[in-house]
């Protein structure tokens, strides 16, 4: 949603003046406190690192399937204060990064990839019920927004592919009157809506919830606790390392995603790449009017560099998006997380979409760190004889998709044949990305061409019909 006329610059700058280079979400006075640090030795049969939503679903899961599970987890800082806490709060059915990532991929298994998505949500909205998890969830839906006469062409022609192949249930085609019915932009030329399959949620309230869970069934949790190394005990088990101690198990799930994993083989698969986000200051009623959104869906737009936007509980505008930045070899960096120009270039945009919220502040502007692989959504294994399972390289989709990854990380544990341990897509690994300078380089010309594309109509050039020959490519 490239800007097509402004009259200034003021209205964009003035709007950022007063944000804070912080998360919205993390601000919430109903943050917990953390737990203690582990000090010492500890045992247990299954150790969980990594206290995002992969780490906290692996471990409330385990104590679901088997409550005489003996469950450590171990978190480096606190409890989703990375990815899972700076997140847009979109969490979707999809556990392929959407119907067309995972259509491409595993074509014959994309009914049953649907399928076992739509439980996964189902279940993750029963547990927040079971647990009393506050996190404002809604199950609004999503529509995707077409914001260019050739993005409008292409939604109505996917929407009759994936009809006529059984998978549009739910799914609602929009023209550009019914779509701005919805969302009042005049950007928009038309929309599909995803009714059931997304829901909007506060992202840090779902892991806290997530925290208090686990400790209610039992589950012993050490914040401020990083994992140092990894190493065979004995000759059953394994020994983690932290700064003040160490943690004996029989068996590891790691969830640690976007940060270099314990097992370093896996290390080649994920790259970290910087996505940021604008919060507004709560829209007045009229404001509010203006936009209509009264069903308040989670939106996102259709060009290769998309932006992605929904409404907070206490009627903000989150606005992300666009700019996904790889750091040159692939480095995590606290300063990356605050990029004023990637800030000014959202404020302008989102200026553009809804030209009528001339006036409206953001309050919030923060970024962070996603684990992305070369085909976008999640990939599993396991290592040290089956002792060690991990999940990795959700792209951003893994509000929904780390507990469907929770689940697989337990049956791979228990050497167990399932449904999910039989899916290609779970048996397969994508492909790793290469060395330095080659990994930015390619993906610098990626960005590049995707954005040529969207600025000529969507037409691919030649580097990305080669990608997408070999299934590679890069999504902001």
């Amino acid at each position: 949603m490239a800007p097509r006329a402004m009259s200034s610059a003021h209205h964009w700058t003035k709007a950022l003046s007063e944000a804070r280079p912080v998360p919205y979400w993390l601000e919430d006075p109903g943050r917990p406190h953390p737990e203690p640090a582990l000090t010492g030795a500890e045992t247990c049969d299954l150790l969980v690192v990594g206290g995002g939503y992969s780490g906290l679903w692996t471990a409330l899961v385990a104590k679901e399937r088997d409550p005489g599970r003996d469950v450590v987890l171990i978190e480096g800082r606190e409890a989703g204060w990375a990815a899972s806490g700076r997140n847009g709060g979109f969490c979707a059915a999809s556990l392929t990064h959407g119907l067309a990532n995972g259509l491409s991929r595993w074509p014959d298994e994309i009914h049953t990839l649907q399928r076992l998505g739509e439980h996964n949500l189902d279940e993750i909205e029963r547990a927040i019920a079971r647990y009393g998890i506050d996190c404002d969830f809604e199950r609004t839906g999503e529509i995707d927004v077409a914001t260019e006469p050739y993005q409008a062409r292409e939604l109505r022609d996917w929407y009759e592919e994936t009809e006529s192949r059984g998978l549009a249930d739910g799914v609602e085609f929009l023209d550009a009157e019914a779509v701005r019915a919805q969302v009042a932009s005049p950007t928009f030329e038309a929309g599909l809506w995803d009714r059931r399959g997304v829901a909007m949620l506060h992202p840090a309230k779902l892991a806290w919830g997530l925290k208090q869970a686990c400790l209610r069934l039992g589950v012993r949790l050490y914040e401020h606790t990083p994992a140092l190394t990894l190493e065979p005990y004995g000759a059953a088990g394994l020994a983690l390392r932290t700064p003040y101690g160490r943690v004996r198990a029989r068996q590891v799930a790691l969830g640690t995603n976007v940060f270099p994993s314990l097992v370093r083989r896996v290390r080649a698969y994920t790259v970290p790449v910087y996505d940021y986000a604008l919060m507004t200051e709560p829209l007045t009623p009229e404001q509010l009017k203006s936009v209509g959104w009264e069903n308040r869906q989670g939106l996102g737009d259709s060009a290769n560099q998309f932006h992605y936007f929904r409404l907070s509980a206490d009627h903000r505008v989150l606005w992300g998006g666009y700019d996904a930045i790889y750091p040159y070899g692939g480095r995590i960096r606290a300063e990356y997380d605050d990029r004023p120009e990637t800030y000014a270039k959202l404020a302008e945009h989102f200026f553009t979409c809804f030209p009528q919220l001339e006036g409206v502040r953001f309050t919030h502007a923060w970024g962070g760190a996603i684990d992305t692989c070369s085909r976008f959504s999640a990939f599993f294994g396991t290592a040290h004889q089956g002792k060690v399972a991990y999940a990795a390289g959700y792209t951003g989709l893994g509000v929904g998709a780390t507990r469907f990854g929770a689940e697989v990380m337990l049956d791979l544990l228990a050497g167990e044949r399932t449904e999910r341990t039989e899916l290609e897509m779970v048996r397969r690994k994508p492909l790793p990305f290469p060395p330095e300078p080659f990994a930015w380089t390619g993906i610098a010309l990626t960005k590049w061409s995707l954005a040529r594309a969207d600025a000529h109509g969507g037409r691919r050039n030649l580097w990305l019909r080669t990608m997408d020959r070999l299934g590679l490519g890069f999504d902001s």
